[in-house]
């Protein structure tokens, strides 16, 4: 196999031989996709940017860790009851993500009903854990935790008859090789995210020692680059494993998942850096827009009229940016957004736009990552606000973001075990390897839909 990985499709005859036969010789076709040279250059070109802000972060956050140690104990700033809250909670992140990873692993059903209802009831508890700091700060917090918690709580309510379906999804999508071999390389990156965490905390506890009209910028600065890095971590592994799950469930083919990663690592970085800032934002404007035609109905009032615009704008852009094509980033080594734009064709193709958009493994794996980010804050801000009180918003909101994104770092393994399992269903409905709980998912879905014209 030559050691450039250049994108690659199954050979018919590999595709034909018997699986006994195709366990000992694989057929390769090495194909080059084709490319330009403007969409490489696009593409190097967020690579490039990462790593930048990768040392000019790195940079800054050294330089206010010293202004910090140099103003330590002075009137305004307490390292010894900052720190702590802080640095314990992400410990605590970790523990707690990667419990619930291994917890959907070994009970999906149980673990997706504890996630939609601990999620708001964490949530709420944190918002009058807020109330009770009563700062202006914390019941601004407060008054956004306890109406979050009471979206969550409606929605769950809405969603209980789809549990049944993710459940079984989840299940059979974890069956493959990519959920055990993966373990370790998911616990590698919660360790990296748990530890670059700890390394912007010490930068914010340091622009906070210093008084300068700067530090808003700089805690700007850092938090979003902890965004940023935190979701490049989460879908290298999810890329990674998509790969390794999309081979399994698409030929019975077995890829090394130390393979998987490196690969990702090597030949899909810049993939990777484009897709972590532009699915979140795209995910923004999807769910904003779903809301908005929920809250619309078929009502007239103008507030609501270009509500059904925005919906169809957001629909489009989806197809260009969505984390179903990580599979075939991982499998064809695309570009981002053509492997968003081919899937969901894909998905179209064989009329399971409806399956997707019903799907509940990424609001479950947001709301288990909301309820590690909860369970941080709880922590970290019961800590802070009996110790010091006027710590204790700021710590509560850090450890909250802090624990919610190491929580989706370890969430990525079974989201990317689904996504793989759907886009090799989608691409080769006719194999026999699957089972029937997508075909039967898709009749009741169509059935529900001719319910309701009717």
């Amino acid at each position: 196999m030559p050691k450039e990985r250049n994108t690659w499709k199954w050979h018919a005859r590999a595709a034909a031989l018997p699986k006994e036969i195709r366990k000992r010789c694989v057929v390769w076709d090495w194909v080059r996709e084709p490319n330009t040279q403007l969409k490489k250059t696009a593409r190097k070109t967020f690579q490039i940017l990462f790593y930048l802000h990768l040392l000019l972060i790195t940079i800054l956050i050294i330089v206010l860790t010293v202004l910090g140690l140099l103003f330590a104990n002075t009137h305004h700033f307490h390292p010894i009851h900052w720190y702590p809250p802080l640095l314990t909670s992400s410990a605590c992140a970790a523990i707690a993500a990667f419990g619930w990873q291994a917890a959907t692993r070994c009970n999906p059903s149980n673990t997706i009903k504890a996630a939609f209802w601990l999620s708001p009831s964490l949530t709420c508890a944190t918002g009058v854990l807020l109330l009770s700091i009563g700062s202006a700060g914390s019941l601004v917090a407060a008054a956004m935790a306890l109406i979050f918690a009471l979206i969550q709580s409606l929605y769950a309510c809405w969603v209980v008859p789809r549990f049944d379906y993710a459940a079984r999804i989840l299940k059979v999508s974890l069956s493959s090789p990519a959920a055990t071999g993966a373990t370790n390389f998911v616990l590698v990156s919660v360790i990296v995210g748990t530890t670059y965490s700890c390394f912007c905390v010490s930068g914010i506890g340091g622009a906070i020692s210093t008084i300068t009209h700067l530090d808003g910028l700089f805690i700007s600065v850092i938090l979003l680059s902890l965004a940023w890095t935190m979701h490049v971590i989460r879908n290298i592994s999810h890329v990674a494993i998509s790969r390794v799950g999309y081979m399994h469930f698409a030929n019975e083919m077995e890829v090394g998942t130390r393979v998987a990663f490196c690969d990702t690592i090597k030949h899909s970085m810049e993939c990777v850096c484009l897709s972590s800032a532009l699915v979140p934002i795209l995910g923004v404007i999807r769910g904003s827009a779903r809301a908005m035609s929920s809250i619309a109905g078929d009502t007239d009032e103008f507030m609501f009229s270009c509500a059904d615009c925005y919906a169809r704008v957001a629909d489009r852009l989806v197809a260009y940016g969505h984390k179903w094509g990580f599979v075939h980033v991982g499998v064809y080594d695309k570009g981002f957004v053509r492997a968003s734009v081919d899937t969901w064709e894909m998905f179209q193709r064989v009329r399971m736009e409806s399956l997707i958009d019903s799907d509940l493994t990424g609001s479950f794996c947001f709301l288990s990552s909301v309820a590690v980010g909860a369970i941080c804050t709880l922590i970290g801000g019961s800590w802070t606000f009996a110790v010091h009180k006027s710590y204790a918003t700021e710590v509560s909101i850090y450890a909250f973001l802090i624990g919610y994104f190491i929580g989706r770092i370890a969430m990525a393994l079974p989201q990317a075990c689904v996504s793989a399992y759907h886009v090799a269903y989608a691409e080769n409905p006719e194999n026999l390897r699957f089972d029937s709980t997508i075909p039967t998912r898709i009749q009741e879905l169509q059935r529900s839909q001719a319910l309701s014209r009717n």
